[in-house]
């Protein structure tokens, strides 16, 4: 009876641990979990991940910083620009997505995702409509670069002499966000109905959206998850000169596909920088006690031609070329001289921070990233930091410009970050605790192997034990024949 339950139990162990390391080999609870995790992540109706894409619950702040110029009587003159930075007005930013239709049988899903800001005074350093700053003349500017070298050029100068215009202008935050009405453009508008006479540079964007997208809703392929085919009613963009540059590519930068590893690359599309712009891994940490990957934007995808030839498409004209760190967007900005950057030029050639006094580039405040948990794709912490620069030079047909260099010049720049709610963090957690104990299965299973296993020693061990302890009469025959 001893030797049957001694075999039980060694038998017993064997096949625990047998059965936990070819479950751990084949990966099968892993499988079971990823499975079930892809089946979840599909844009439907009804579902806790329509939901949250539909409405994400995780509140998002804008935060608007302006840089003042101190010295704007010198910077006509050819001195080094001073500039100070003033911030941040935060608003709140509301992000629904309306007039949610779906395609070609649940496999697509239309929508529009208008945004919406309201003032944060607690989180503002002062009041948007008393404030002011001193900063480019927009208007003034993009007027003499339409006009120059055209019937127009005298016209204009004219009207800037009228109005008094100069290089600089002043205004509170609330107008150079939300639009002031500009007399030299509302001439101008006169004779071009399509020029808005309203300037402002976020003029039409609050309460508005920016086009209707189509999304991939992960039906056929998880990888494919909320993945942009269509931004108002095309498949690509026109503004760029190569195919490749004209690519969407990518979600909104609002969620992701499941299953994310450290090796791919994650891709945007953003209106604001009119392109898609791709992400790489970074580092590995925490949020609120949930894993995450972050991800920052490749160093390649703003690098000058002769690192990355592929960017030669963004420079337009064809050969204009900014330089490092630098995208021009005139041709998606009604021709305004607009250049976009990371905030005070990070990662940019040296030679725009060293123009204008009053850059410091700081990793930690001017990177934009993302923190996605890498087994849900949800974004768990993230900042989009975007500057606004302007291009100026000296244009000897408006004695404006003066004798002023030739500047990538700082206007503002963004901050729009958000951060997982204290509900959706422990849904979060709830459901990579189910995880981990489903994956855990095989783990539990080999350490049941090992206490059978343990067991069975100790009963072998005891067995011989007694066996060798007997004495001599106990093992002498019972009948004798001496």
């Amino acid at each position: 009876m001893k030797s049957l339950c001694l075999v039980t139990v060694g038998v017993l162990a064997m096949t625990l641990l047998i059965a936990s390391i070819s479950l751990l080999v084949a990966h099968v609870f892993q499988t079971v979990v990823d499975l079930q995790v892809k089946q979840g992540t599909v844009l439907k109706n009804g579902t806790e991940t329509f939901e949250a894409w539909e409405d994400p619950p995780p509140p998002v702040y804008m935060q608007f910083y302006f840089f003042n110029v101190t010295n704007p009587l010198e910077v006509l003159q050819g001195d080094t620009p001073l500039v100070e930075e003033i911030g941040p007005y935060t608003y709140r930013e509301y992000r629904p997505r309306v007039h949610v239709q779906f395609l070609d049988n649940g496999t697509k899903v239309s929508a529009l995702n208008p945004k919406t800001y309201v003032f944060e005074p607690q989180k503002s350093v002062g009041d948007p409509e008393v404030d002011l700053i001193r900063t480019v003349n927009v208007p003034a500017v993009t007027a003499m670069e339409w006009t120059r070298s055209t019937p127009l050029q005298f016209a204009t100068e004219v009207l800037l002499l009228l109005y008094q215009e100069s290089l600089f202008t002043v205004h509170t935050v609330h107008e150079l966000l939300w639009g002031y009405k500009d007399r030299l453009l509302s001439t101008i508008h006169l004779l071009h109905p399509e020029i808005d006479p309203v300037f402002g540079f976020f003029n039409k964007m609050n309460g508005t959206d920016d086009g209707e997208y189509v999304f991939l809703s992960g039906e056929i392929d998880y990888l494919n998850f909320s993945r942009i085919v269509e931004w108002k009613g095309k498949e690509s963009l026109s503004w760029w000169t190569t195919e490749t540059c004209n690519m969407i590519n990518g979600t909104d930068g609002t969620s992701f596909h499941p299953l994310i590893s450290k090796d791919e690359n994650i891709y945007i599309f953003s209106s604001d920088f009119c392109r898609s712009l791709y992400l790489v891994y970074d580092s590995s940490g925490t949020v609120a006690g949930i894993p995450t990957y972050r991800f920052v934007p490749s160093a390649m995808v703003f690098a000058n031609t002769t690192v990355n030839p592929g960017n030669a498409g963004f420079c337009v004209p064809p050969g204009n070329c900014p330089g490092t760190g630098v995208l021009n967007v005139s041709i998606c900005k009604q021709g305004a001289p607009i250049f976009l950057s990371a905030p005070h030029f990070y990662q940019a050639d040296q030679k725009f921070v060293e123009d204008i006094e009053g850059m410091h580039p700081k990793k930690e405040y001017h990177e934009t990233f993302l923190d996605i948990n890498p087994l849900t794709g949800l974004v768990l912490k993230a900042a989009k930091r975007m500057q606004i620069n302007v291009h100026i030079r000296k244009l000897p047909e408006f004695f404006e410009t003066g004798n002023i260099r030739t500047l990538i010049f700082p206007v503002m720049y963004i901050n729009e970050s958000v951060l997982i709610d204290e509900a959706s963090a422990s849904k979060l957690k709830h459901i990579l605790l189910e995880a981990s104990v489903v994956i855990g299965i095989p783990f539990v299973i080999m350490a049941l192997g090992i206490v059978f296993g343990i067991v069975f020693i100790v009963l072998a061990c005891r067995s011989r034990g007694i066996r060798e302890e007997s004495t001599e009469d106990e093992r002498s025959p019972l009948i004798r024949t001496s």
